[in-house]
């Protein structure tokens, strides 16, 4: 889709075409058929256009709540914030005047600075800027935004309490890997911080930490329902840990800062006991697993594996908890043997550590029966193990 075509769906005829489109049975697979009978009606380009935006808001509903009346790009839609992740990020920025969004896109981080702050948001393609009017317009939050075309490390920037910077991270359609390669690079940070006293960064969760040395910022790494989401990286006032993780779940928010003296507060690794903790990917990609295990009382299974375990249980939202009945040095007769003797007949297999793959191992279990568990390869003290478990939540013990 092109800025002509986009105006286009904003007319009347744009809309009825929409909604045609909206009314048709979804999926790629009928997209050529789809084209073909919209193409009956409305010019060729309008109708594609028309398709794409009805397959992306169906796409967009698990990070929008409005997404029905909104415009994507395909490319777009996945690199922007879900609300519920950039609703939390927003609340750094509560009581300023004036929020700059640098990189804005589509508006996914502007919709949420704009509940509390009046923003100025800066893009180079004129498409995605004109959709991002139209989304704020969608939140009823288009007073509280005004959008400039153009490259942003090279104009004047307006006065402002903060920055937000979400830099691209796909060029020509190859993903960039460092920091260095995003367009704008990250360093480019330190020339706004000069002029604007805080600031936040939105980066890949799979950055290299080496690459963040020599910035002065709180690295925070961000997860939504099980999955890690993004990194953000603070400046400035918004700086308040080395580092954190976060779990955002909807309105509900739960968070793990860095402690030096947690790893001198737990034991040492040794053998499973009654429950095992598989922690959150926010808290591992964190490197907190220490603060973790000793807030939860527990201890790690191997030096080298995130797994924890202890005798008691305890509820908490930063890791998955599960109640151990058996644990056993690997081997494959041994293991089908424990779990016959429990008439298993489906497992689950998670693992760390080991480089059996879990589909195989289940071919080779052969087994039948009514049970279900879930079956952990791992290491402990060096050496492979298998620990049979069920979730600690089927007996209500966690949450």
């Amino acid at each position: 889709m092109d800025l002509t075509t986009f105006a286009e769906l904003l007319t009347p005829a744009g809309q009825a075409a929409l909604g045609a489109a909206q009314a048709l049975p979804a999926g790629d697979e009928r997209f050529l058929a789809n084209l073909a009978r919209l193409g009956k009606r409305f010019p060729t380009p309008l109708a594609k256009a028309a398709l794409e935006t009805a397959a992306l808001r169906a796409k967009a509903r698990y990070k929008f709540s409005r997404a029905q009346a909104m415009y994507f790009t395909r490319e777009a839609l996945e690199q922007a914030s879900g609300e519920a992740i950039a609703r939390y990020r927003a609340r750094r920025f509560r009581g300023l005047a004036a929020v700059v969004d640098l990189g804005c896109g589509i508006g996914g981080d502007s919709l949420a600075l704009a509940e509390h702050s009046q923003v100025t948001g800066y893009d180079l393609d004129p498409l995605r800027l004109a959709m991002a009017r139209q989304n704020l317009a969608a939140y009823e939050r288009g007073e509280w935004a005004t959008f400039v075309a153009g490259d942003f490390t090279r104009l004047a920037l307006p006065e402002a309490g903060a920055f937000f910077f979400d830099p691209a991270r796909r060029v020509a359609g190859r993903r960039k890997f460092s920091v260095r390669q995003y367009v704008p690079p990250l360093e480019a940070v330190q020339a706004w911080l000069a002029r604007i006293p805080s600031g936040g960064v939105k980066i890949s969760p799979g950055v290299d930490l080496d690459e963040l040395t020599g910035y002065d910022c709180e690295v925070e790494f961000i997860s939504e329902r099980g999955e890690l989401k993004e990194c953000a990286l603070w400046f400035g006032a918004f700086k308040g840990a080395a580092r954190r993780a976060t779990l955002v779940d909807g309105d509900n928010v739960h968070g793990l800062l860095a402690d030096p003296a947690a790893a001198g507060a737990i034991e040492p690794p040794g053998p499973p006991l009654a429950y095992l903790y598989e922690p959150d990917p926010a808290v591992l990609r964190a490197g907190l697993v220490s603060t973790l295990a000793a807030q939860l009382g527990a201890r790690q299974l191997d030096p080298d594996i995130a797994y924890l375990t202890a005798g008691t249980v305890q509820s908490t939202p930063l890791a998955r908890a599960f109640a151990i009945e058996a644990a056993l040095p690997f081997q494959l007769k041994r293991l089908r043997e424990a779990l016959r003797a429990r008439q298993v007949g489906g497992v689950t297999v998670k693992k760390r550590g080991s480089p059996l793959e879990p589909e195989a191992l289940i071919k080779q279990l052969r087994l039948s029966g009514p049970e279900e568990r879930i079956v952990f390869l791992t290491h402990v003290l060096g050496q492979p193990w298998a620990l049979i478990a069920t979730s600690a939540e089927k007996f209500g013990q966690t949450k």
